[in-house]
This record gives C-alpha cells, structure tokens and sequence, in this order.
C-alpha cells in the first residue's frame, strides 16, 4: 500500500544515515504478520510480499546491520521472504546451537542448586526424586539434528522455581502453548486420526529447515515447529518425533479433545471429574463420566468404529489431566486394551465394541474371559488393581455395560 512504501521510504532514510555496523536487529517470530491470515490466501500473499520488500531493504543497508536475529515458528515460503536478504545463517537444527533455547541438567544444577533445595523441602521429595520429576514433566526438547541434546522448557522451569508449592503445574500451555499460528491452521484443517496421538511420528529434517507454503504445510512438520513435538532420535535424513515431556502431551491431549469435541472441552461438556473418580477408584463414576465424553464427539470428523477408535480416543482424554495412560500392554499371555496409574490405583481397561444386533452380554462375557485368561495388569506390583470392561454401542455411540474383573 501508499502507507507501508511511505514507511518504508521512512526507513531507509533513516538506515542510510546510520554509520557502518552500528545497528543491532532483533526480531522475534517474524512469521507473526503471516499466522494472522494463514487462511486468507489473498491476504497471506499481500502480507508475504510487505515483509519481502523489509528484509529487501535490511539486505539493501546491509553495511549499517552488525547482527541480525530472527526467531519464528513456521518457514512460510523462506526463500521467497528472504530472497533478497540471502545471508542469513539458519542455525534451527545446528548442534553447536541445541541448547540456546532452554536449560540443560548441568545448567539446572549449577545455577538453580538453591532453588532445588527449597522446592525439594517444600513439596517434601528428595532432590533426585524432585529431579526425575522435573525431568519428566518439562525436559526432552531437542532442537538439533544429532538428537543429543535435550534442553528443559526455560519458561516452565522458571515460573516453577518461583512457586514450587503449587507442584509441576502445565505452565508451557498456559503461557503459549497454544500458539496462535496452531489455532488459526486447525480453523480449517483437522488434526490427525486420534489413533495416531501417541504414536511417534517421522518427518523429513529437509522439510523442517526447508520452505513451505499454506498448502505445503503437514500437522507433523507444523507441530514440531510450533515445539509439541520434538526431535527423538535421526537416522540418515529422517527425524522421528514425539512429545518432549508430560507437559506437553497432556496439552496435545487438550487440543485433539477439544477438536474431538467440535470445540468443547472436558469441563464443558461434564466429564472432567473422571480425574478424581479414577483417583477415588470409584469405576461406576467413570463409566458415567466417560460416556458423556464419547456422547460429546464429533462423529463427522471423528467416527469411532472400532475397539481402536474407543481405545484411542479414550488415551486422549485421559492424557488431559497429565495422566500417562498406556495403549496395548504387554504380559507373558496376551495384551490389554489401556492401562493408566491414578495415585496408588493402576487401571486396567479392556473395550470391547458391539454392533446392531450383536449381544452386548456376550460381548461383555467374552472381554472378562479374556481379561481372567490373559492376567491382564497381574505383572504390576501395585496397591490397587482395579480391571474394568467396557461394552461400546457402535449404534448407539456410548458405553452400555461395564464390570469389574476380581
């Protein structure tokens, strides 16, 4: 537009009276202007080619420029934005720079050794057991491509050093973690097959430095820009990716339920005290309570059709509350549906489905059967066993009969 050639003729003005390297540029998530109007292919193209003729003009009064920093999640079409501004060192998968953007374990024990000590007396743990806790709620992002170097999420770690005594509280979500490039990309394109939530997933490392545009972009690549999933491990030219830690899959969890839900949440749809009735180990409370959250699915875009599509869906609710519940577990017999620890009590679910004009009753007779051959969960040396089955009406779209197995 006449405005932004005005400001820009402004600019450059000004640049071209500054003396040789003594300008210092600092611009975080550049890509920013580009979230707003990811789907607004018009308005997307209108805004690409505003930011070109700026870094244009930056590369044009290059002599003035002493350093340059750019941070950004998405590489929206990079070479077209930068073109001009060609020497521009991208260091995103460098391993020289994978712990530049959070704490190591060293880091974490050198310079928050005090801090370590109050939290470990106020929330009453050892400082190794604190440690380990740490480690598995906010550590495991790994942003170079040897996959080495594993970095604590600095925000998260910092707002729990100042108050320890509200616990590993999910500060990363609360705080950005859902980014507003992830919510304007999932107004018009759903995230994976619920089934594929836990799964770890593989990505080309070209395509997380390389270019993309808005109908180039993949929820894997996306994801793991916008930092839920992270590097695991490489082999040749393919990074496998999951999510760094607790935190984070739970909030993934709270972004596929709420895309699960048409927009809802657990709260909003009832079934969030299914946290405390597994706690409580109260099993009638959370047939109820899961069944108004199956009621509640988007059956277009999510239709449960099978033991898996209940399984799956299932590991994602409950992954919420910062749960780990485990899909297919493995004993010397057989396997179960879903396991999960809840306090002291260590669930074990077996679904079975029923279809129009199969018996529930014997569907339910044939998932104890199995459960009571198979030793489901007896490998485990816990407090509290509890093993439920669960019959899902594919007809009717909910649980029709449930028990415990002794």
């Amino acid at each position: 537009s006449a405005r932004g050639g005005s400001i820009l003729n402004q600019l450059e003005a000004f640049l071209k009276k500054l003396p040789d390297s003594s300008l210092v540029v600092l611009i975080d998530e550049y890509d920013a202007p580009l979230t707003t109007v990811i789907n607004d292919q018009f308005g997307f193209a209108r805004v690409r080619e505003a930011l070109s003729a700026f870094y244009a003009l930056l590369k044009s009064n290059d002599r003035v420029i002493r350093f340059l920093f750019l941070t950004g999640i998405i590489t929206f079409n990079k070479l077209s934005i930068f073109s001009e501004l060609n020497n521009l060192n991208d260091i995103s998968l460098s391993p020289r720079y994978g712990s530049l953007l959070g704490y190591t374990h060293i880091e974490l024990k050198e310079y928050f050794s005090e801090y370590l000590v109050r939290a470990s007396k106020l929330l009453g743990l050892d400082e190794v057991r604190l440690l380990d806790d740490l480690t598995k709620q906010y550590d495991g992002f790994c942003f170079e491509e040897t996959a080495r170097q594993k970095v604590f999420a600095p925000w998260s770690l910092l707002k729990f050093m100042a108050e320890p005594e509200r616990g590993l509280k999910n500060y990363w979500f609360e705080s950005g973690g859902k980014s507003s490039v992830l919510i304007q990309y999932m107004k018009t394109h759903i995230l994976s097959n619920p089934k594929d939530y836990a799964k770890t997933k593989s990505i080309a490392l070209s395509h997380l430095s390389g270019s993309s545009d808005v109908d180039g972009l993949s929820d894997v690549g996306l994801l793991t820009q916008a930092g839920y999933l992270t590097i695991k491990n490489v082999e040749y030219e393919t990074a496998f990716v999951g999510y760094p830690n607790r935190e984070v899959s739970s909030s993934m969890a709270q972004l596929y339920t709420e895309q699960i839900l048409d927009g809802r949440n657990l709260v909003q749809v009832g079934a969030s005290d299914v946290i405390r009735e597994l706690f409580n180990g109260n099993a009638e409370a959370v047939f109820q309570l899961l069944n108004k959250a199956f009621l509640s699915i988007d059956y277009k875009n999510y239709p449960v059709r099978d033991e898996s599509s209940v399984r799956a869906l299932a590991q994602v609710f409950l992954s919420c509350f910062g749960l780990e519940p485990s899909i297919e577990v493995h004993n010397n017999k057989g396997r179960s549906d879903l396991e999960v620890r809840a306090g002291i009590t260590h669930w074990v679910f077996e679904f079975k489905v029923v279809r129009e004009g199969e018996s529930s009753e014997k569907r339910l007779e044939e998932a104890i059967s199995q459960v009571l051959r198979q030793n489901h969960g007896k490998q485990h040396h816990v407090q509290e066993l509890i093993r439920m089955v669960l019959i899902y009406s594919l007809q009717g779209r909910k649980f029709v009969k449930w028990q415990l197995v002794e």
